[in-house]
């Protein structure tokens, strides 16, 4: 395993930390703005297939570069040069902001109503998980220059494809929309909490955090706002105002959507 070293070594490559708005937050909001501009303007999806195809290539990227995140963070080199495997249960990857490149993989794969429903979540849920990371990075840089390239080409392709899915129409415009959305992300929120209390019961995470969606009864959580009100309300009503939270942020930014459609209606007639 010695021979990993380096591998592990060049792909654990260091620059210094990343600020909030700095030139590396801006080249990547930008370049996700650049993308979702050229995507609306030229790239019009005309059938199902054609979304099948651009979803699958862009959640085949995201994985790849997962996976690169997963052998990054397992794989170390000690004091002596020797390398060791430590999985890092944290960043087991099924958090809210790692669901699109399953989700997207699947629409890709799929047909029909399951098809039209994940690609809602994308529109909705996925679209907010990407913007909220763009514009407020600062929690997930470090000073890992792939790491920091991963993460902002994930959420970047999230925010891309979701106004993408939203601009042509494909997700459609409308209030039932969320709705579809909802059950993608219930699916999600049920796995979530099958693997929080499977891996906490199990022992196999010994004394790491494993706390996926942070909404583990068993770790204190960390989302902003979020991490206040968990600890004053039972585990239950927590949860309830987690998902009407972010289902509430989700629904703003399809609303948003629909505002901007009816005024473009307005300014053409």
């Amino acid at each position: 395993m010695d021979a990993l070293a380096p591998i592990i070594t060049f792909l654990d490559s260091s620059m210094e930390r990343p600020t909030l708005y700095g030139w590396f937050h801006l080249l990547f909001f930008g370049l996700t703005i650049l993308t979702a501009v050229l995507l609306c303007r030229y790239v019009k999806p005309t059938n199902e297939k054609q979304v099948r195809a651009m979803l699958l290539l862009t959640s085949l990227l995201v994985i790849v570069l997962e996976i690169y995140k997963q052998f990054n963070y397992s794989f170390h080199i000690d004091d002596a040069g020797k390398v060791y495997f430590d999985y890092q249960w944290y960043a087991f990857p099924w958090q809210f902001c790692s669901t699109p490149m399953y989700v997207g993989l699947l629409a890709g794969l799929t047909k029909g109503k399951v098809h039209r429903a994940l690609c809602a979540y994308l529109g909705t849920f996925a679209l907010f998980a990407g913007a909220a990371v763009m514009f407020y990075p600062a929690d997930v840089f470090i000073s890992t220059i792939g790491i920091n390239i991963q993460t902002m080409i994930c959420h970047g392709s999230m925010v891309a494809i979701g106004v993408w899915m939203l601009y042509s129409q494909y997700v459609a415009n409308e209030h039932k929309t969320i709705l579809k959305a909802a059950s993608v992300f219930a699916c999600a929120i049920g796995v979530a909490m099958i693997l929080n209390e499977v891996f906490f019961y199990s022992g196999i995470i010994g004394d790491e955090t494993f706390n996926m969606f942070f909404i583990s009864p068993h770790f204190e959580g960390t989302l902003p706002v979020y991490s206040l009100v968990q600890p004053l309300v039972p585990y239950p009503l927590n949860l309830l105002i987690y998902i009407a939270g972010f289902t509430a942020a989700a629904y703003i930014f399809l609303l948003a959507a629909m505002g901007i459609r009816q005024l473009g209606k307005k300014k053409s007639a």
